[in-house]
């Protein structure tokens, strides 16, 4: 889902953009945990997650659905939620299905209302490392953490050894915590209003993010 998308993402692929000199991290982002490990093969897995005060099924709406999807992470979106289908998605308004500025990533499983797993197979020209991260997956797990709220993991997985994978992995580490952050927003303060001058400022800042990382 990165920018969930990319992803989200890119996937797939979401708190305030931040704008300054030093590096973005990923730590910019109140409530965002970071729980990243290496696993036994040594390919790196990054893992973040927040609590989002909402049930589950809500969650679930809002990473599912199309018209969920719009109220939080982008104007475009066109699901096709199956085994093998895709999440694609535009940061712009207006856009068609299957625009080549798209980000799309392919479902490639899931449980409802618990887990969906997506791969990133289309980034828009002029993003980062592209061929590297298609090389990774992304896994948003849904947990019940009571008194109506839902503890969001997303783990991101196949981080391989060289530059093009350490590039990916700093600007997802950022990414996927903007994410986490705008999911959590959506569900404290209402939907995205994307015709406001502030989350068109905050979009293109955290787009530009990530075709730059700096």
């Amino acid at each position: 889902m990165k920018t969930l998308l990319a992803g989200l993402t890119a996937a797939l692929l979401l708190s305030t953009a931040v704008v300054s000199a030093e590096p973005p991290r990923w730590s910019d982002f109140k409530g965002v945990e970071n729980t990243s490990f290496v696993e036994a093969s040594g390919a790196r897995a990054l893992q973040l997650s927040i609590l989002v005060p909402a049930s589950p099924d809500k969650v679930w709406e809002a990473l599912s659905t199309e018209a969920g999807w719009k109220t939080w992470a982008s104007p475009t979106a066109f699901i096709d939620f199956r085994i093998g289908g895709t999440v694609e998605t535009n940061y712009s308004p207006g856009k068609a299905r299957g625009d080549a500025s798209n980000i799309v990533n392919r479902i490639e499983a899931y449980v409802p209302g618990r887990m969906l797993a997506i791969r990133n197979i289309q980034a828009p020209k002029g993003f980062f490392s592209t061929d590297a991260f298609g090389q990774t997956a992304t896994i948003l797990e849904l947990d019940p953490a009571g008194e109506g709220q839902t503890r969001v993991t997303l783990t991101n997985v196949g981080y391989g050894q060289g530059a093009d994978f350490d590039s990916v992995y700093t600007h997802f580490e950022w990414g996927d915590a903007y994410t986490l952050a705008e999911l959590r927003k959506r569900f404290e303060t209402g939907s995205a209003n994307w015709g406001a001058t502030a989350q068109k400022e905050k979009t293109a800042a955290a787009v530009d993010t990530m075709k730059k990382g700096d």
